[in-house]
């Protein structure tokens, strides 16, 4: 009897734990999503001006996501969304293959200064990117890459050329992949290249996923370098330096509802990109040890 009492108190107990655990959540979900939701309201309301005194749109249009592709005589956002697509594109796959190039070296090949390597980019990975951003564009300037359609190759310079010390989390994951399996691979004949782009990289779908949305995220959103290399080339303008140009005093009144909309509009990239690469969310290691 008394352990049947006690097994119900603890039942009880774990219900109370459990119910203000979930209600928690709850109300950190709600904070987490009432921005995006007020933005996604924004982005179809049919007021203008940035300051309204009720949280729900009066009324609705979809003139807003319209005008974003037609209205290009101040602001040419599809030009904005085409530059950083490009960008984001080419960055993403440069970055992705030197982050896991430099990971599967340090996981698996054994060289002098690997350790002094590993500490260096551990120690440079505690300053922000963005505090070399002014050396950075003068030696793009020197060599005349601030100019023109350049400013594009710029970019991928800047967000592709030092991905290879964010290495760190994709090591972790070579190294749980077994070193027999690249062993077993030696003895049968392939070359290290092999080894990496037809037995490491199927096993590795996981992490190639997060290499990939990050490294396409990365460019996506930024506006720190964007703003300092564009400078005043309006045509080579990134999304980022299109949606904070329409919140300046000159325009923010007529456009405020169009930053909304190209905000949400910025997104849809990387959600089909997570889509369409989320099947991939799968440990491939199962039988993948040569017995």
């Amino acid at each position: 009897m008394a352990a049947q009492k006690k097994y119900h108190s603890a039942k009880r107990r774990k219900f109370i734990n459990n119910t203000i655990v979930h209600i928690v959540l709850g109300v950190l979900a709600c904070i987490w999503v009432f921005p995006i939701l007020w933005v996604i309201l924004t982005s179809f309301r049919a007021e203008q001006g940035s300051y309204v005194s009720t949280f729900f749109p009066k009324s609705y249009t979809i003139d807003n996501y319209i005008r974003l592709f037609t209205d290009t005589t101040i602001l040419n956002f599809p030009k904005m969304f085409m530059n950083t697509l490009i960008i984001a594109i080419f960055s993403c796959i440069i970055s992705a293959f030197y982050v896991l190039a430099v990971s599967y070296c340090l996981s698996r090949l054994r060289f002098k200064l690997r350790k002094p390597y590993m500490n260096m980019a551990m120690i440079l990975g505690l300053f922000p990117g963005f505090m070399s951003m002014v050396a950075v564009y003068f030696i793009l300037k020197a060599i005349g890459l601030t100019e023109g359609n350049l400013i594009r190759v710029a970019l991928i310079l800047c967000y592709s050329g030092g991905a290879g010390l964010g290495f760190q989390i994709a090591k972790g994951f070579f190294d749980t992949i077994p070193i027999a399996v690249d062993e077993a691979a030696l003895l049968d004949g392939c070359t290290r290249w092999q080894i990496f782009s037809k037995i490491t990289l199927p096993l590795s779908k996981p992490i190639i996923v997060y290499t990939v949305l990050t490294a396409f995220m990365s460019p996506w959103l930024d506006f720190i370098f964007a703003r300092v290399i564009c400078r005043a080339n309006s045509d080579q303008f990134t999304v980022a330096l299109g949606l904070w140009q329409m919140l300046d005093m000159e325009y923010i009144d007529s456009w405020y509802t169009c930053f909304a909309a190209g905000a949400v509009l910025i997104s849809i990239p990387i959600a089909i990109l997570f889509l369409i690469m989320q099947r991939f969310y799968v440990d491939g290691m199962s039988g993948a040890v040569k017995g």
